[in-house]
């Protein structure tokens, strides 16, 4: 079910991106973003790719977590010490959000509905992007639909991009999502290296880990699983009716101990399953959840990611 009593909600939860407010609620949307990702990261570096570029720098020791592709073989064989190149960062980024709003994300039990959360998600990605000659884009799927918005530069294509995402229509119950072709469609044709940021829940097969890898070749990849209490915990509430949105098929089954403890172990195992997949990819991975603090948990990943790519100790 879905909560939609904006007085029970968190200060920090996203807010409401449907209905008649659309238009008061991206604003304070956007407003929410500048202000508690610039006051709470106060001064650190805001870029998720916040060293590596094209143009080659300095050469320091290995720091366990260092990316091996960035490995300097040169220096590493006349020094015996491991060391890796830095890199000048780019003057000019290019991202590619790639948004899952397929039928599973249109539902939350806490604070929003997790469709609410992936857009927010994508807010921050452009506030963290943003920059002189930076460029962002976005694909998008709903099962039903793709939308296919191009990269471009500047405050107003942010803002447009973002209320197209949220202006897009839900499928219908019983539409299956596809994360493996939203992916593919950003494979080819080729872009220039830069960004992708996957905005999905990961719920489902994992035949999106092809296609991710391959990316990971020629872009930074960071994924964003967006969670909800009841994707991975069943509680004790008796008699209930489960419902899987992308199928349509329901079930009415009584939460037992026993179910409930083969509920979480598998949801947990599916958890598992995901980060590895997104490991082997070299995929940095934020997990935001509707029951908790989405701002504070994207400035911790954006610092730890920061110290990771400095070599410091995250």
């Amino acid at each position: 079910m879905s909560r939609d009593k904006t007085e029970e909600r968190p200060s920090w939860a996203p807010p409401v991106l449907r209905g008649v407010r659309m238009e008061a609620a991206l604003r304070m949307l956007e407003l929410d973003v500048r202000r508690r990702l610039d006051g709470l990261l106060q001064g650190n570096h805001l870029g998720l790719v916040p060293g590596p570029g094209t143009e080659p720098g300095e050469a320091r020791t290995y720091q366990p977590g260092d990316d091996v592709r960035r490995m300097d073989w040169a220096v590493t064989a006349r020094t015996t010490v491991p060391h890796i190149r830095e890199t000048v960062a780019d003057r000019e980024l290019e991202t590619w959000v790639a948004i899952d709003l397929s039928p599973s994300l249109d539902f939350g039990t806490a604070a929003c509905e997790k469709r609410d959360l992936a857009i927010a998600a994508t807010a921050a990605v452009a506030h963290l992007t943003r920059g002189g000659g930076n460029r962002i884009g976005a694909a998008l799927s709903t099962g039903a639909q793709s939308v296919r918005i191009p990269a471009r530069g500047g405050l107003a294509h942010a803002r447009g991009m973002i209320r197209k995402i949220a202006e897009t229509d839900r499928a219908p119950e019983g539409t299956r999502g596809d994360l493996a072709a939203l992916l593919e469609t950003l494979r080819r044709p080729p872009r220039r290296r830069g960004l992708i940021v996957v905005i999905s829940d990961f719920l489902g097969g994992m035949e999106w880990q092809r296609p991710l890898k391959a990316l990971s070749a020629r872009h930074d990849i960071v994924a964003v699983e967006i969670v909800d209490p009841r994707d991975v915990d069943l509680p004790e509430v008796g008699t209930v009716v489960l419902a899987d949105p992308e199928s349509g098929r329901q079930r009415e089954v009584t939460a037992s101990a026993l179910l409930r403890k083969e509920f979480n172990a598998a949801a947990a195992e599916h958890r598992a399953e995901v980060a590895a997949g997104l490991r082997r990819a070299g995929a940095g991975h934020l997990v935001l959840r509707t029951d908790s603090d989405w701002i504070a948990d994207t400035v911790r990943f954006v610092v730890a990611r920061k110290r990771r790519w400095s070599g410091g100790v995250a």
